[in-house]
């Protein structure tokens, strides 16, 4: 039977990549903290729901999704570092709103958070190493996902902005295109622009705001990784550039894009970019 929310298929799809990842590439990952990642995000987001007095029943999908975002992508040493990021990571959903928008995407939030905050937080961009099926699966999966939720602008703009940095760069140096190419070609990076910066709830609303946001996003990547020598710019990029989203909102209104249950006998949960005020039940 076919998964009636596309939300299941991120779970199931995220999951995939953190069996495949400990499977083939021998990541040094601790079990106990992928546990830690999980429990505390679902924990965290049913807590504030209740202290927040949310009319609907406490829908732990998307919290489950931040933990296996963190689980993929954030390394640490000791469970508590791992803890805090998720705690930060749903919290940041429940604190940093406009217009009972969330701008902050809340995986990048907890890893941002855990870098800063605690000394043995890190991130390995270059993981999943440059093997080609890797971008093969990424790009199947997450282009199914962006399909359905009609996003596919926003992960278009970013890469497209940003290969075209990389290659403007790469001329200009006089380099071969093997490493252009080896600049590109990474699996981190397609997780970023294909699951992570297409996040529906935080993102802007209107299509032209999203690639405007797209496009500052890869620039800043772009200067950080080439200028500054970061190589977790992506990370950073996004997380400097969220509340920009507000303003752009505010540039090209458009309707707000919720997670609508159409069908509450039959539980059905479906994707609608709908308008907030034309609902009655709003997920954080």
């Amino acid at each position: 039977m076919l998964l009636k929310d596309i939300r299941d298929y991120q779970i199931l799809f995220l999951g995939l990549f953190l069996v495949l990842g400990i499977g083939t590439r021998d990541w040094t990952l601790q079990p106990e903290l992928i546990g830690v990642a999980i429990a505390t995000s679902l924990a965290t987001q049913w807590i504030l729901s209740w202290l927040a007095g949310k009319e609907q029943v406490t829908n732990l999908r998307s919290a489950l999704i931040t933990s296996l975002g963190l689980s993929l992508l954030l390394r640490a040493d000791h469970w508590t570092t791992m803890a805090i990021a998720a705690v930060l990571a749903i919290a940041s959903k429940f604190i940093f709103q406009f217009g009972d928008k969330h701008f902050f995407n809340p995986a990048n939030f907890g890893i941002i958070s855990a870098l800063i905050l605690t000394p043995d937080a890190w991130v390995s961009p270059g993981q999943w190493g440059e093997e080609w099926w890797y971008g093969l699966l990424f790009l199947g999966t997450g282009g199914m996902i962006l399909q359905r939720v009609g996003r596919w602008d926003t992960t278009a703009a970013f890469l497209g902005s940003y290969s075209l940095l990389e290659a403007i760069r790469n001329l200009w140096l006089g380099w071969t295109w093997d490493v252009y190419w080896h600049r590109l070609m990474s699996g981190s990076l397609l997780l970023f622009a294909l699951f992570m910066i297409t996040d529906p709830r935080s993102i802007p609303n209107s299509r032209i705001g999203r690639i405007v946001w797209a496009i500052c996003i890869a620039g800043l990547t772009f200067i950080l990784r080439n200028y500054f020598f970061v190589s977790t710019a992506v990370f950073w990029a996004l997380f400097a550039l969220a509340p920009l989203s507000i303003l752009l909102d505010g540039f090209w209104l458009a309707p707000r894009f919720i997670w609508q249950q159409k069908d509450e006998e039959a539980g059905v949960e479906l994707l609608t970019p709908n308008s907030a005020l034309s609902t009655k039940k709003v997920e954080v």
